[in-house]
């Protein structure tokens, strides 16, 4: 009813255009606005000036001759005051944007490698972005953004580096398990070098006072039993001590110590042979 009699209702955010006899005539804002009909006056159509978003896929090569496929979004509006620009001078916008978008993504991703490329994502879209600024502002409209979204590799590349990668990560991690054990090593060692220095330091004081004991026995024997002399006083220790052993070896059924040669007699010969090289000893160092 309203376009017969020469009323049409423009939405928000929108703008019409109005032709008198095919030529453009004016831009209308949203509202209702009244065109007769009968004298000539139509709406050629409506243009929305929305932010509108294109998504693009670019498919190039990099500099080490990696081909990949760049994902580009590109945020756009058309401008209020350069209405008729925007409705008029383009038939296909989105195909006009892509068409710079993929010269400007195959001029620039061409100089790097891939890594750089990944690197270098926010370069790439703001060459983008300089490029349709210029060109579509002419036709009336503007780029809010520019986004590099995503940049695919060959799948089989995208195997590839991760492989290297995980090599990578796994030697890394070999290099500190063996630094690790290295460590562990260290430490090993110089606790049982620690270990065997406190053992030594023991060793050394249970014999000194063995010693100091069996001095103090052969001076009391002798100074309790008139006529002994030292030497039969440690013949009978040693003597002592021999059978106190063999009565610890045979209360254990799982005793492997040996005496060799065995008998009462050999510990004399054994004393006899410790006291000869102490004699030697002490000659030699005089």
């Amino acid at each position: 009813m309203g376009q017969v009699l020469g009323c049409v209702q423009v939405d928000q955010s929108t703008v019409a255009m109005k032709e008198h006899f095919g030529k453009f005539s004016d831009v209308l804002e949203p509202g209702c606005h009244c065109l007769p009909w009968c004298v000539g006056y139509q709406l050629a159509g409506t243009l929305s000036l929305r932010v509108q978003q294109l998504d693009v896929r670019c498919e190039t090569k990099t500099k080490d001759n990696v081909f990949v496929t760049v994902v580009a979004s590109i945020q756009y509006r058309a401008l209020a005051e350069k209405a008729s620009d925007a409705f008029y001078r383009l038939s296909n916008t989105k195909e006009q944007i892509q068409a710079y978008v993929f010269d400007v993504i195959r001029a620039s991703v061409p100089r790097l490698d891939l890594d750089s490329a990944f690197e270098q994502k926010n370069d790439i879209a703001k060459a983008v972005e300089d490029e349709l600024e210029k060109a579509m502002s002419a036709y009336g409209y503007e780029i809010v953004q520019t986004l590099i979204v995503d940049i695919e590799p060959d799948g089989q590349v995208k195997r590839a580096m991760n492989e290297i990668n995980a090599a990578a990560r796994l030697r890394v991690a070999a290099n500190e398990k063996a630094e690790a054990e290295k460590i562990l090593q260290i430490k090993k060692a110089e606790g049982e070098a620690e270990s065997k220095y406190l053992s030594g330091l023991g060793i050394a004081r249970q014999r000194q006072a063995i010693v100091d004991g069996l001095r103090d026995s052969v001076l009391a024997f002798s100074e309790n039993v008139p006529g002994t002399s030292a030497k039969d006083v440690m013949d009978m220790v040693l003597v002592t001590q021999y059978f106190d052993t063999m009565k610890e070896i045979g209360a254990s059924s799982k005793s492997s110590a040996v005496f060799v040669p065995h008998g009462p007699g050999a510990v004399r010969d054994i004393a006899t042979q410790i006291r000869e090289g102490l004699l030697q000893a002490e000659s030699v160092t005089r």
